[in-house]
């Protein structure tokens, strides 16, 4: 089961990576309407969303469904930390807050499993 553990994480690396395309895209001006959807940054982040969808299916079809599940709010952290890089975006106290509490509401469900 670890080995699709990482891949549901790989999975949501790809799914933040996605997010990050797509937002350069929308800091830009296009000439036209159909160049706003039309541009190899959309193109990625939706193709790369595709990908993240079809890593989720596999990991669904191999571990229980609730691993998964509590596994998609890491996506939230990766997205925050990507954004501080790419973006220069501030971790502000309110997504540190939340950031913990993400980990600590993970770390209580695999918890019982550690102690089990």
């Amino acid at each position: 089961m670890i080995p699709f553990i990482l891949l549901a994480l790989g999975g949501q690396l790809i799914a933040s990576i996605s997010q990050m395309l797509l937002k350069r895209s929308s800091q830009k001006e296009y000439s036209s309407f159909i160049r706003q959807y039309l541009n190899i940054l959309v193109i990625g982040g939706y193709g790369l969303l595709v990908v993240s969808m079809l890593v989720a299916i596999i990991c669904y079809g191999h571990m229980p469904y609730m691993y998964v599940v509590i596994i998609e709010p890491v996506g939230y952290i990766l997205v925050m930390f990507l954004s501080r890089i790419i973006f220069k975006e501030k971790i502000t106290r309110n997504k540190l807050v939340g950031m913990v509490l993400i980990i600590c509401g993970i770390l209580l469900f695999y918890s019982k499993d550690i102690i089990s």
